[in-house]
C-alpha cells in the first residue's frame, strides 16, 4: 500500500521526462504518472522556446455548460470559432492564427484525433468531451514533434482526467434557450485493492439550435481502468459517441441577411406541387469509439518508458435529398416515361457513406539528468477509409436497379510512421537550447469508383519528411524569453486529390517558423509578447479554379505567408478580482494570386491577376479580455472577444467578407456546501449579451453574368442573447 500511495502521490507531479516530489513526510517518490509522462512526451513544458497556452481543469469546469470543445478555447490567443447551429452545440470548429481545422494537429493523450484523409477533426463526434479532460494544451505555428499530421499553425493537446484516487458521483444538469438540455453523470470508485481506480461518465445533449431545424441530439461516454504497481501502471480508457444532427451546412445567404432573416436553412429544400417543403431526414449521422491501452514503466531515477497502442472504429453517412438531379451524375440511365419521353432528372435521396478503421501505437522513452532531458519517441498508424455512397429512393418510377443501389465504392488506406528525437541542454543557469528532429513517413492510396459521375479514382503517393525545429530559451527570477526556428512539411488530404484538375497533381506543402517570445510574471502581474512569421511554400488553397463537372479546385501557390504579433497579459486587482486578455495584431498575404473566376457568358474562366491579396478567413485583429471576480462561494466573469474583418475568398474583395465583430458574455454562480453533500453549484450563462448580430464563417461562389460580378454565398450566423443555466451535484 505504501509504495501505491506514494506512486499516486506523484500523479501531481508536472514533469515531461521525470521528477522529484516529496509525500508528506515519508520519503521521496522518484516515479513518474502515466497521465503526465505519455502526454508530455509531445507537449511544451517549461524551457520550450514555443508559443503555448494551457488550460487546466477548473478553467474548463468552469465553462462548460455542454457546448463543444472549441467555445471552451475561444479566449486564448489568436483563437476565432464558429458553429453551424450558431450555438456553439453540434457541428461546431475552430482557426488558430487563420489557419483551418485540417492544419490544426489535434491529440488525446498523445494519440491522433485528425481524420487521416480530410485532417479534419469533427467535434461533433465528441460531445460533453471536456466533462472528461484534465487540461488542454495549445501550441501555436509549428509547435514541438508529435504523432500523426503535420501541425500547419497548431496542435492542440489534450489530457483524459487523471484517476480519482477518493470515490464519488457526480451529476450535472444545463437547460437554456433553444430547447438545450445535457445531462452529464460521472462516478469514480476510488482507490480499490491498494491497485485499480475506475472512472465513467455518461453524457446525453439535446438542442433545437439558433437556425430553423438545426437541431442536434448527442451521446457520449468515457470509462477508464488503472492500475498502480510499484514502478508500473497500466491503463485502459475509451470513449466514444452517437450524434444525429440536422444539417445546416449552406449557411444564411447574404441577400436573406439584408432582409433580416438570420436563421433561414435551406439544407433539405424541395419543391413539391408549388409548395416549398423541407426533407425531415437531412440529417448527418455518426457513430465512433477509442480504445486506448496505455503502460509507464519507471526504469530508474533517469529513465522511463512508454507505449500506447490505440484503435479507433468509426461509422456513419449523411442523409440528403436532391431535387432534380441527374441520373447520369448518380450512374443511372436515363428513364422513360410511360408516354416515351425520356427523362434526365429526377428527385432522389441519396445516403454518403464513412466506414473507417485507425490503429496503431505510440511510444517515447525519457531521460532526465541534472542538465539534460531527452525524448526518443515516434508512432507507427494505420487507416482504412471505405467511402461509398447509395441511392435510397428516387421519384421516377423503376428509376433505381435495385433497393439501397450503390453508385460508387472506393477505399483509402494510409500508413503513417515517424520518430523524432528531442533535446534540451542546460547551457547554464539561465539559458537552455532545444532540439527537436523528426522523420515522418506516409504512403497513401485510393482506389476504386468516385462519387462523381463516371469518375475512377486512383491515388498511390509516398512521402518522406524531415522537420527540424531548433530553438534556445532564456529564465531567469520572473523573466523568460525564447527565440526558435521550425520546419514542418505537410502532405495533400484527400480532397486535393480528388478534386484536382486533370493535368494537376498537388505537392506537398512547407512551413518555415520563426518565433520570438518574451514573457514577465510575478506573483501580480504578467505580460507576454510573441512574434511570429511563418513562410509558406506551396500552400494549397482555392484559387476559383473548377473541374469539367464544377466541383472547386485546390491549388498549390508559391508564396504565402503570416506574420504576426501575439500580446498577452495579466493582473490581479485584488484578491478576489482579476483580469487576463490577450491581443494578436497580423498580416496574412498571397504573394502574385491569380483569382479564376467563372464567366458564364463566354463559357470560360477568366483570369484576374490580384498581385498580393489577403489569406480567406485570416482577421487581421483578434483580442479577447477576462474579468473574474471570486468571494466566498460566489464567481463571476465577463468575457469580451473583438474579430477584426475576414474575407471568404482569397480576392481581397469587401463584398466577399465577413464583417468584424464584438462580442460579450456573462457568467455568474455560487457553489454551496449542504450537509447531504459535497458541493452543490448553481450558475447561468448568458452569451451575446448585447445581441449582437454576427456570423464567425462563410463560403462563396462567385461568377461573372451579363458582364456583372455576382456571387452565390452562405454566412454562418450566430445567436442573439441567450441563456444556459447549470446545476452540479457533487457526492
Amino acid at each position: 500500500m505504501k509504495s501505491v500511495v506514494l506512486f499516486f502521490a506523484s500523479l501531481s507531479a508536472m514533469a515531461a521526462y521525470g521528477g522529484e516530489q516529496t509525500v508528506d513526510t515519508l520519503r521521496i517518490s522518484k516515479d513518474v504518472s502515466l497521465d503526465e509522462v505519455v502526454v508530455t512526451a509531445t507537449k511544451a513544458v517549461q524551457g520550450t522556446p514555443v508559443a503555448y497556452t494551457d488550460i487546466p481543469k477548473e478553467e474548463l469546469e468552469r465553462r462548460n455548460d455542454g457546448q463543444g470543445i472549441p467555445a471552451l478555447i475561444a479566449t486564448s490567443p489568436s483563437v476565432i470559432i464558429t458553429s453551424d447551429a450558431g450555438t456553439g452545440i453540434g457541428y461546431s470548429g475552430f482557426r488558430i492564427r487563420g489557419t483551418d481545422a485540417n492544419r490544426i494537429h489535434i491529440t488525446v493523450n498523445g494519440v491522433p484525433v485528425n481524420d487521416s484523409e480530410s485532417h479534419g477533426v469533427f467535434w461533433v463526434n465528441m460531445p460533453d468531451f471536456a466533462s472528461s479532460v484534465e487540461n488542454i494544451q495549445i501550441q501555436r505555428g509549428a509547435g514541438t514533434s508529435t504523432n500523426g499530421s503535420a501541425a500547419f499553425g497548431a496542435t492542440v493537446a489534450l489530457q483524459t482526467q487523471k484517476p480519482e484516487m477518493k470515490p464519488g458521483v457526480e451529476y450535472t444538469v444545463s437547460a437554456g434557450s433553444f430547447g438545450t438540455l445535457r445531462h452529464t453523470l460521472k462516478g469514480g470508485t476510488g482507490l480499490l485493492y491498494n491497485h485499480w481506480v475506475i472512472d465513467a461518465r455518461y453524457s446525453n445533449i439535446r438542442s433545437d439550435g439558433f437556425i430553423d431545424r438545426a437541431w442536434a441530439g448527442m451521446s457520449s461516454y468515457y470509462a477508464s481502468a488503472t492500475w498502480y504497481g510499484e514502478h508500473t501502471l497500466l491503463k485502459f480508457q475509451t470513449f466514444g459517441s452517437a450524434e444525429k444532427t440536422y444539417q445546416a451546412w449552406n449557411g444564411v445567404s447574404s441577400k436573406l441577411l439584408e432582409d433580416g432573416n438570420r436563421t433561414y436553412n435551406s439544407c433539405g429544400e424541395y419543391v413539391e406541387n408549388g409548395v416549398v417543403k423541407f426533407y425531415k431526414n437531412q440529417t448527418d449521422n455518426y457513430w465512433q469509439q477509442h480504445y486506448h491501452l496505455t503502460g509507464s514503466r519507471r526504469i530508474n531515477n533517469a529513465w522511463n518508458m512508454n507505449l500506447t497502442l490505440h484503435y479507433t472504429p468509426g461509422e456513419g453517412y449523411y442523409e440528403d435529398y436532391k431535387a432534380d438531379a441527374k441520373y447520369a451524375a448518380y450512374k443511372l440511365s436515363p428513364y422513360t416515361d410511360p408516354e416515351g419521353n425520356e427523362k434526365s432528372r429526377t428527385d432522389l435521396v441519396r445516403r454518403k457513406w464513412l466506414d473507417n478503421d485507425f490503429y496503431g501505437g505510440i511510444y517515447s522513452a525519457n531521460y532526465r539528468s541534472e542538465n539534460l532531458q531527452l525524448t526518443l519517441g515516434g508512432a507507427a498508424n494505420r487507416y482504412i477509409g471505405r467511402h461509398f455512397g447509395r441511392v435510397m429512393w428516387a421519384k421516377a418510377a423503376n428509376a433505381l436497379p435495385q433497393p439501397d443501389y450503390e453508385y460508387y465504392f472506393n477505399t483509402g488506406k494510409k500508413l503513417d510512421y515517424s520518430a523524432y528525437l528531442k533535446l534540451n541542454y542546460q547551457l547554464s543557469a539561465a539559458l537552455n537550447g532545444y532540439l527537436d528532429l523528426q522523420y515522418r513517413g506516409i504512403n497513401y492510396t485510393i482506389q476504386g469508383s468516385d462519387d462523381k459521375a463516371g469518375d475512377h479514382v486512383e491515388v498511390d503517393k509516398h512521402w518522406d519528411f524531415f522537420n527540424p525545429k531548433a530553438g534556445v530559451n532564456y529564465r531567469r527570477k520572473e523573466h523568460n524569453a525564447f527565440v526558435s526556428f521550425s520546419v514542418a512539411n505537410r502532405e495533400p488530404n484527400r480532397d486535393n486529390f480528388t478534386e484536382a484538375a486533370p493535368n494537376e497533381r498537388p505537392m506537398h506543402e512547407t512551413l518555415y517558423d520563426y518565433e520570438a517570445g518574451y514573457t514577465f510574471r510575478n506573483q501580480r502581474f504578467q505580460a507576454g509578447l510573441n512574434l511570429y512569421y511563418m513562410d509558406y511554400s506551396n500552400q494549397l488553397i482555392l484559387s476559383g479554379k473548377i473541374s469539367e463537372i464544377g466541383e472547386a479546385l485546390t491549388t498549390n501557390i508559391k508564396d504565402s505567408y503570416r506574420a504576426g504579433i501575439e500580446i498577452s497579459a495579466g493582473l490581479r486587482v485584488a484578491s478576489w478580482l482579476k483580469w487576463s486578455g490577450n491581443l494578436t495584431l497580423s498580416r496574412n498575404r498571397i504573394k502574385n494570386f491569380t483569382e479564376y473566376v467563372d464567366n458564364w457568358d463566354t463559357g470560360e474562366q477568366d483570369a484576374v491577376e490580384r498581385g498580393t491579396t489577403h489569406i480567406a478567413y485570416s482577421p487581421g485583429l483578434i483580442a479577447n479580455s477576462a474579468f473574474d471576480f471570486t468571494r466566498k462561494g460566489f464567481s463571476a466573469s465577463f468575457l469580451s472577444q473583438t474579430v477584426g474583418r475576414q474575407y471568404i475568398d482569397n480576392s481581397s474583395d469587401i463584398d466577399r467578407s465577413i464583417a468584424p465583430y464584438h462580442v460579450h458574455n456573462l457568467r455568474i454562480g455560487y457553489v454551496f456546501h449542504p450537509s447531504f453533500m459535497q458541493e452543490l453549484g448553481i450558475d447561468l450563462t448568458i452569451n451575446n449579451l448585447f445581441n449582437e448580430s454576427y456570423s464567425t464563417n462563410a463560403w462563396v461562389y462567385s461568377y461573372i453574368e451579363n458582364g456583372k460580378r455576382k456571387k452565390d454565398d452562405g454566412y454562418f450566423v450566430q445567436a442573439g442573447t441567450h441563456f444556459m443555466t447549470r446545476i452540479t451535484m457533487r457526492f
